[in-house]
């Protein structure tokens, strides 16, 4: 544990200190590459550390004038100005049991943005894609989008997120062909509740994911990793509008309260490449995801009990790059 915690300390230190993200991960350096694909974008340095660590920040990769227009989307969607085919829009559980709150302080994160073309124009901008593909591969899908609004904690901790692993939630493999953009809409530290990650366990497995038992109660979905243990170290991930972190599937993440007045930013797509194979979670650790998705299909589209998991990544999915091949 005293290894792993001065492992930690120079990994944040290096987070806080470099300005580019050319970071050098500690340790030694892999002779084989297995989470990144040989590419002329990334450094040495920057491969070297995906591969240890399982995530790469890149600093000021999406331009303001963008982020102030997908600002501006989110703002007509909550306003109900425009209306999106597909868009789910979730409230936090403290609002929602609570007065109804007006405009977009009633609401917390709108994903399944793939019919919104100014939101889902994110997921296709070049310097975006030119990093997946890295990762991916050259046949790019869209598969998971969300623009976080992450809300002021009323004081119930419920705008945090447990610690989890994203591959949770996806019925389609191999997690090495599928990597997550994520971008800061503003400054994000750990005043706001930025995003807080276990370094290196993207080389572990997929573990048992449950509700969290808080007492205040927990989002719909947001799950959690069962054995998570919260004092082993993590690193917190301190971004300016813009940044972009790049991370794998398993990689144990999070992210803490929003302890300011405002509410906290970020847009995201989940990538994968094409060429992945969907796979039945029956008996798996994945069961509780695709039980608890049939029964919002059934409550939602009135589809029957019989609705797989991959289903519902079979309608969300779009081509970004590429040919769409299995996915």
């Amino acid at each position: 544990m005293q290894a792993r915690s001065s492992r930690l300390s120079v990994l944040q230190r290096h987070l806080v200190s470099v300005p580019t993200s050319a970071q050098v991960a500690t340790g030694g350096h892999p002779t084989h590459f297995q989470y990144t694909l040989d590419n002329d974008l990334l450094s040495g340095e920057q491969r070297h550390f995906y591969e240890e660590n399982g995530f790469l920040v890149v600093k000021n990769l999406v331009s303001a004038e963008d982020i102030e227009r997908f600002r501006m989307e989110f703002e007509r969607l909550c306003k109900k100005e425009v209306t999106i085919p597909g868009l789910m829009i979730m409230r936090d559980v403290a609002i929602a049991k609570s007065e109804y709150v007006p405009d977009q302080k009633a609401i917390t994160k709108v994903q399944d943005f793939q019919e919104a073309p100014e939101l889902f124009r994110y997921c296709s901008l070049p310097q975006i894609i030119k990093y997946v593909e890295c990762f991916t591969g050259p046949n790019i899908m869209a598969m998971h989008t969300m623009l976080i609004n992450k809300p002021p904690d009323a004081g119930k901790k419920t705008s945090r997120h447990p610690m989890h692993q994203d591959l949770h939630y996806f019925p389609f493999r191999p997690a090495e062909r599928i990597a997550c953009a994520w971008t800061a809409m503003e400054r994000i530290d750990r005043s706001n509740g930025c995003l807080v990650v276990l370094p290196g366990t993207h080389k572990g497995t997929l573990e048992q994911h449950d509700y969290p038992e808080w007492e205040a109660g927990v989002n719909k979905m947001y799950h959690g990793v069962r054995t998570y243990d919260p004092n082993i170290p993590r690193v917190h991930l301190s971004m300016e509008k813009g940044d972009t972190v790049f991370f794998h599937p398993l990689l144990i993440h999070g992210s803490g309260m929003n302890k300011t007045a405002g509410f906290r930013k970020a847009i995201s797509c989940h990538y994968a490449s094409s060429d992945c194979n969907y796979i039945d979670v029956k008996g798996t650790s994945q069961e509780n995801v695709e039980k608890e998705v049939a029964e919002l299909a059934l409550r939602r589209y009135g589809v029957d009990s019989e609705f797989a998991l991959k289903d519902a990544w079979m309608i969300r999915g779009r081509l970004v790059q590429g040919e769409r091949t299995n996915l």
